[in-house]
């Protein structure tokens, strides 16, 4: 899914384990973006990684974002996780 969405928040980027990364760890950071239109609006809290977790990004800024859902099962539970895989500024 590819739309303009306005940044809510950001948390600051860690360093997380992956088996895909070279060195194994990547950085991840979670950037909680909401549609326009006012605060009961969609929102989603999508998870950066790499290079694009340690972008800083503001509240109120304005992006266009490319999203990605997916759902997984573990020990019996969906989780449904939303990763950002392109975010672009549009407001500087």
């Amino acid at each position: 899914m590819k739309r303009f969405l306005k940044v809510i928040s950001q948390t600051a980027p860690i360093a997380v384990r992956s088996e895909k990364a070279e060195g194994g760890q990547v950085m991840k950071s979670v950037l909680v973006l909401q549609e326009p239109g006012g605060k009961f609006e969609n929102a989603f809290a999508c998870t950066l990684l790499g290079t694009l977790a340690t972008c800083k990004f503001y509240a109120g800024d304005i992006v266009f974002a490319s999203l990605v859902f997916n759902a997984r099962e573990y020990n019996g539970t969906w989780y449904q996780d939303v990763m950002a895989t392109d975010v672009i500024k549009i407001n500087h």
